[in-house]
């Protein structure tokens, strides 16, 4: 990768599965030699991005209007031409659609991430997905979503390549967080001294996530049961308010007040794991890949989540946590009150083979070696 330049496209640094890859990739670009630039509307990870040697050209690459679609392009377009882009990296499908058509009229090897299943089945919104699968090549972050990619766009099987989610496993190590990091957590969560069990769902505030679901178990359990436990639903709503709002009656209608609660984003995810007895993911909708299950694995808890999409990859039943029915409330309450049962000794059990089934699959290393791997591969047949 010495001297060469990539081009990814994301529509911004926030927090997410998108951006945190995006983070990754461009330190293993420039670890190699090589530069790293970016075109997104920017966002809290800026800091993280620049300090990792990336190069941002701010554009509003978040927008499906069709008129910023066209201007985009040309902007890229100037872009490949004036710093010399070697390779051009998609990762989302308005941004995509700019980036596949400024790399075609540019003469340049167009990469596209498939990071999600992407909803709808008309045929419209199947057309506007497809830009994903218009690759030089299709990285798929979990076999589910390579497998979805084929029977969706019937791309070839050779053009895609199967590349997981990566764990920064120096950072989302048990050994690295001190005493003082988790107290910080269950402080901002008011369960500093809280001896109750804590149940924790971390994602974006929205529906299909499953934090209404999550809500639902636990009030299901038997009133003891609940009184030693606790569930903390934590994330940003991104503009849901009204669903913020209908979590915060439900858990006045079913006289939850003590046992729910809602808390803002985290920034220090290894701790907040480590604050937490058991870890949840009962997303409603498939998941492509289940970074939350991958992470809080790789910090020796054991995680529930739902028995679809990438989760049935992160997850093995019995051994690092469960998988429930998704969308179940019964199913999951029932998996919660097994593995409450099974008692803090064996969890820590589940808990090391998670970390055991993470360092061997999901590594942020392996994620960067395959990755760069695959630009080279395009590279050289350019050259």
């Amino acid at each position: 990768m010495k001297n060469r330049v990539i081009l990814q496209v994301a529509p911004e640094l926030s927090a997410g599965g998108v951006e945190r890859t995006v983070l990754e990739v461009t330190e293993a670009i420039v670890a190699a030699g090589g530069r790293a630039l970016l075109a997104s509307r920017g966002g809290r990870l800026e800091g993280e991005f620049e300090r990792l040697g990336g190069e941002l050209f701010r554009m509003d690459a978040k927008s499906r209007n069709p008129l910023t679609i066209r201007l985009n392009e040309g902007k890229l377009r100037q872009i490949i031409r004036e710093e010399k882009v070697d390779l051009v990296h998609a990762r989302s499908r308005a941004p995509a659609w700019s980036a596949y058509a400024a790399s075609r009229a540019e003469g340049v090897p167009f990469v596209t991430t498939y990071h999600g299943a992407y909803s709808g089945t008309s045929g419209l919104k199947r057309a506007y997905n497809s830009v994903m699968a218009k690759g030089d090549l299709v990285i798929a972050n979990s076999s589910w979503i390579a497998g979805h990619i084929r029977q969706v766009h019937e791309t070839p099987a050779e053009k895609i390549i199967t590349i997981p989610r990566g764990v920064d496993l120096e950072v989302f190590d048990p050994k690295a967080v001190p005493k003082s990091r988790i107290d910080v957590v269950r402080d901002s969560w008011s369960l500093l001294g809280d001896k109750r069990l804590t149940l924790f769902l971390p994602g974006r505030l929205t529906q299909w996530k499953g934090q209404g679901l999550a809500i639902d178990a636990f009030a299901s359990l038997a009133p003891d049961e609940r009184a030693g436990m606790v569930l903390v639903l934590a994330g940003d709503p991104q503009g849901r308010d009204h669903y913020v709002e209908e979590l915060q009656n439900k858990i006045i209608a079913l006289d939850l007040e003590n046992a729910v609660r809602i808390v803002p984003h985290i920034s220090d995810m290894a701790a907040a794991y480590l604050a937490a007895d058991i870890v949840l993911a009962p997303s409603i909708r498939p998941e492509a890949f289940g970074r939350v299950a991958a992470e809080a694995a790789a910090m020796e808890r054991p995680v529930i989540v739902s028995d679809h999409g990438g989760g049935r990859e992160t997850v093995i039943e019995y051994e690092t946590g469960a998988r429930v029915t998704p969308g179940d409330a019964k199913a999951l309450s029932g998996a919660l009150r097994a593995m409450i049962g099974l008692g803090p000794t064996v969890r820590a059990s589940m808990g090391a083979a998670g970390r055991a089934h993470v360092i061997r699959h999901f590594s942020k290393r392996g994620l960067q070696t395959a990755t760069l791997t695959v630009y080279k591969r395009l590279l050289e047949k350019g050259n």
